[in-house]
């Protein structure tokens, strides 16, 4: 095989594995194994692209510099943020500083404790906090964060939501993994408060993770016009159908409003050079963000999001 060959079918392939997962995003699909899983890493299909375009040049393939600039121009496009990047007008009836963060089975809650004591968020949302972690938050924190709301579980089923502001009971999502829900009491305004935790897309349980989106799409488009914070590690990110479709029911991306809508928040060790935005803070039309923050904590392959809202009254 010539060297021209050789270069023409490696392009070639580059071309044809990228071209599969943009045709999923462009016919809004997930897919299957593994479209989901490099979905989440779209911005970094670049790489490859670059390298088959590199290759068509080098080997003087004009049909597949075509392809390349066909592959790139559908790269940019998406890679732009997606949903509603309006903001309220109204005066602002009430600020609120939130918080997530995956402890990763728990092994991060201390430095979650530490972080909460610098940071002073007004709502907290606890990922993977078993039962070590939930005991350890009670313990630390139950003083400035006097009302909770929470799925005790162990591994990753556990889930905390702690709060300055009073807690009324509301209805979880039933899951696997903990998703518990509450109304606070903001300032005097009721805020309906939900964490998100669905399944990540392994192979063999797509169908678990997209049924979980979709409750959490149910739950999105079941909120009116309450003001609404939804919270967590979403596993999934703006390049998943299954997330625009929660986007889709009205709801914001905080960390978009803020101008970090594609800051990666996983896996830690790699971010923010490489990885994929999948831990979120949405929120209701009536919210303003004015600033969101990535943390990095020792111990969780997650950064966690710290982001100041503010909730509006009508325009």
């Amino acid at each position: 095989m010539t060297r021209r060959r050789l270069g023409i079918r490696t392009a070639a392939l580059l071309f044809a594995a990228v071209s599969v997962v943009l045709g999923c995003r462009l016919a809004d699909t997930d897919g299957v194994t593994p479209v989901p899983q490099l979905l989440a890493f779209l911005p970094w299909l670049l790489a490859p692209a670059g390298a088959g375009l590199a290759l068509a040049l080098l080997t003087r393939w004009w049909p597949g510099t075509i392809w390349a600039a066909v592959v790139l121009g559908l790269l940019a496009w998406f890679i732009a943020p997606y949903g509603h990047g309006d903001e309220p007008d109204g005066r602002v009836l009430a600020s609120l500083r939130v918080l997530t963060s995956n402890v990763e089975f728990g092994r991060a809650a201390d430095a979650l404790v530490t972080a909460v004591r610098e940071e002073r968020p007004d709502v907290v949302f606890v990922e993977e906090c078993e039962y070590g972690c939930s005991a350890t938050l009670r313990r630390s924190l139950s003083g400035d964060y006097p009302y909770r709301r929470s799925v005790e579980g162990a591994g990753s089923t556990g889930s905390v939501v702690l709060s300055r502001f009073p807690l009324k009971p509301a209805a979880g999502i039933p899951a696997t993994m903990g998703m518990p829900g509450a109304v606070a009491d903001v300032r005097g305004h009721a805020v309906r408060l939900q964490l998100a935790h669905p399944m990540p897309p392994l192979p063999g349980q797509l169908d678990v993770w997209r049924r979980e989106l979709g409750k959490l799409r149910d739950f999105a488009a079941s909120a009116g016009a309450a003001p609404t914070v939804l919270a967590g590690d979403f596993n999934a990110s703006q390049d998943h159908a299954a997330f625009r479709a929660i986007l889709d029911t009205g709801l914001r991306d905080a960390a978009r409003l803020a101008g970090s809508g594609r800051t990666p928040t996983w896996p830690a060790r790699t971010a923010p050079a490489i990885g994929a935005q999948i831990d979120h803070v949405l929120v209701s039309a009536d919210f303003s963000a004015g600033d969101a923050r990535f943390l990095d904590l020792a111990d969780t392959d997650h950064r966690a999001l710290l982001v100041d809202l503010a909730l509006h009254g009508a325009g």
